[in-house]
């Protein structure tokens, strides 16, 4: 069994790295995903320091758990592909470049990816659907998952910045299928008011973002975490 500790969308909340901890030292876990967006929040785009403080958060976290894995987020990347959208920060911008790019330094090579597989799960920001394959790998089935991933983690921004890409997606309303079937997907982006574990055409579904905030700084979820038995295809979820 694979016990999967998952940290969802951050987004500028430094202090969820040291609960983290807390939590992970009570328990005994094989690996630790984050499933990305780092940064940004409402109206908090002058506020360098806790851009700063974040990163400084994760890097920490990493010290202590340097075989973590990261799947990069919508806003984690669109810094770099200067793509703006909800809750960029101009002022930020050099901050977060060197910040992703740090971590991805300081992590062993391809722990940051777009799309991590672990077991039977498959862990990503937004979710692998079937009609990104499609577009892109043709005939859905001529080609292992492994080697599928492996491609997409190499995908530019042309690729990733569509609505049913890695970072983008939002399969919880039942309108994308999601690709493989019978794989369970981990994945954040989509605030929940808590951890959703849901069948959607043959697949499992876990959307953990349950972390995120309204526009007026109120939490939309319960702010708990969970990990996830890779094997089994379950989740539990922690106070």
């Amino acid at each position: 069994m694979s016990r999967v500790f998952v940290i969802p969308d951050v987004h500028l909340k430094p202090w969820m790295f040291d609960k983290a901890t807390e939590l992970i030292s009570k328990g005994s876990y094989d690996r630790i995903v984050m499933l990305g967006d780092l940064v940004d929040d409402w109206n908090q785009e002058k506020n360098l320091d806790l851009y700063r403080d974040t990163f400084e958060a994760v890097y920490k976290f990493i010290e202590r758990f340097p075989d973590l894995l990261y799947c990069f987020g919508n806003h984690d990347v669109s810094y770099k592909f200067q793509a703006i959208q909800s809750g960029y920060s101009f002022y930020a911008r050099d901050t977060v470049v060197e910040g992703v790019d740090n971590i991805v330094k300081k992590l062993p090579e391809g722990n940051s990816a777009y799309i991590h597989r672990i077991d039977n799960c498959l862990f990503s920001h937004a979710g692998l659907t079937e009609s990104f394959v499609r577009r892109y790998f043709g005939a859905c089935g001529h080609l292992e998952i492994d080697e599928m991933i492996y491609q997409i983690n190499r995908f530019d921004q042309d690729s990733l910045w569509d609505d049913d890409s890695p970072v983008w997606a939002r399969p919880q309303g039942g309108d994308m299928r999601l690709y493989p079937i019978g794989m369970m997907q981990v994945v954040g982006h989509t605030p929940v008011i808590t951890p959703e574990l849901k069948e959607l055409y043959g697949s499992k579904l876990l959307s953990v973002d349950n972390f995120s905030t309204t526009y007026m700084g109120k939490p939309i979820g319960d702010q708990k975490f969970i990990w996830v038995d890779t094997e089994e295809e379950v989740c539990f979820e922690l106070l």
